[in-house]
């Protein structure tokens, strides 16, 4: 589990307080900026450019095209520690009309930053900023990743593909969260966030007139009750200890209102948080579709795909991360959090190959009685939380190298 880390150094947070609030103006231009001009997944060229550009200016080794359209930026240490932190945002938006009538509003037809990305590379240049002035306090290499493509859960696996966690010891990442009010963060040991997987299921009946079903094998009816054999299922099977969340989000099928359909395709996404639970689920689908099939005469295919696995932060670094967290905002404002999402992130893709922890950053107005959520078309975030992501992430940073228990 780790030794409790160092205690408070309180003329260091001081220094990178004070230096966060001098650069919280150009931050806030930082963000509007890439908020003004979103790129979708793997298209991020642009906004790698500006990056990379920030990067330069503040000192960092730059290296572009990691993970196709990735940024990644080494900052030196003055210590021999032979450790390599990195700490990983991610760039990318989503395609959606944005509708929140901001004067920095997004400028491209269709495309927003309605997840937050546009804070999380901000978060992160900050960081790289802000470290690059106390470069000599550090004991080791920090690594700044700068990941397209997490929207779609490939830029990670990009990025470890082209070599971004090479010989890395520990990996920081933060996910605004806008139910949290600005100026506090969450933390959560353990599960973060589920496994995502995708799920097709073809079922093949016969094809006949619609006045005369019995004559015929209604895969539409048959896939009906396949949806909902595999609803009921879960309740009755699983461990409810043990979350699991079974969508269909699509369906395709039949090819005129009078002719009973011969085949239908059920699209959809399956989440879990535990490994042993997850394992089981692909046979699991499969028994509950062959015993529907079966019984009606049809035919079946089921396709599983497994996605991104679960986020599961690590004790020391999350035990680092809520300690630093609390000696520079106080305990009042870090909530750890009672329960996972459901939600999927593919920093868990970096996991597999060091430890690591992702903090929650909140970004909720305070004075509002909604905050839209994330994927919504009129989100928002409150810009002060910028500079708690800074001084959380940058305080953490320094003290990871002042704690060399935590491989």
């Amino acid at each position: 589990m780790g030794t409790k880390p160092v205690t408070c150094d309180q003329s260091m947070l001081t220094q990178i307080k004070d230096l966060s609030k001098k650069l919280a103006p150009r931050l806030i231009e930082i963000r509007r900026h890439i908020h003004s001009h979103p790129e979708l997944s793997g298209q991020e060229y642009q906004t790698s450019a500006f990056v990379a550009g920030v990067l330069s200016s503040s000192g960092l080794h730059v290296q572009e095209g990691v993970g196709k359209t990735g940024v990644i930026g080494e900052l030196q240490g003055n210590g021999s520690d032979e450790r390599l932190l990195a700490i990983r945002t991610d760039m990318d938006a989503l395609p959606i009309q944005e509708r929140t009538g901001l004067e920095y509003a997004s400028r491209a037809e269709g495309v927003m930053h309605a997840c937050g990305h546009d804070v999380h590379t901000t978060v992160g240049l900050g960081t790289a900023m802000v470290l690059s002035q106390i470069a000599e306090e550090l004991g080791g290499k920090t690594r700044f990743l700068f990941q397209p493509a997490e929207e779609i859960a490939q830029g990670a696996s990009w990025m470890v593909q082209d070599g971004a966690m090479e010989k890395v010891s520990a990996i920081l990442g933060v996910h605004v969260f806008p139910s949290i009010p600005a100026g506090s963060i969450g933390v959560r040991y353990g599960a973060l966030t589920a496994a995502a997987d995708d799920l097709e299921i073809i079922i093949v009946g016969e094809s006949g007139h619609g006045a005369r079903p019995h004559e015929a094998i209604d895969a539409i009816w048959i896939a009906a009750q396949v949806i909902t054999a595999l609803q009921q299922a879960i309740s009755r099977t699983q461990n409810p200890l043990r979350p699991v969340v079974l969508s269909i989000g699509q369906i395709t099928g039949g090819r005129a209102p009078n002719v009973i359909a011969d085949k239908v395709r059920l699209l959809g996404t399956v989440r879990s948080l535990h490994p042993e639970t997850r394992a089981s689920l692909p046979n699991w689908i499969e028994k509950i579709v062959a015993n529907v099939c079966h019984s009606f005469g049809a035919k079946y295919q089921v396709n599983y795909h497994q996605g991104v696995p679960s986020v599961q932060n690590d004790y020391a670094l999350t035990q680092l991360l809520q300690s630093s967290a609390e000696e520079a905002w106080s305990s009042d404002r870090v909530q750890v959090l009672p329960e996972s999402s459901l939600g999927a992130e593919d920093f868990s893709v970096y996991l597999e190959h060091a430890p690591g922890a992702m903090f929650r950053l909140g970004v909720g107005y305070k004075d509002r009685i909604i905050n839209h959520p994330l994927h919504h078309p009129e989100f928002e975030v409150d810009e002060s939380a910028i500079i708690t992501g800074v001084v959380t992430m940058a305080y953490t940073a320094y003290k990871y190298w002042q704690s060399p228990q935590i491989v």
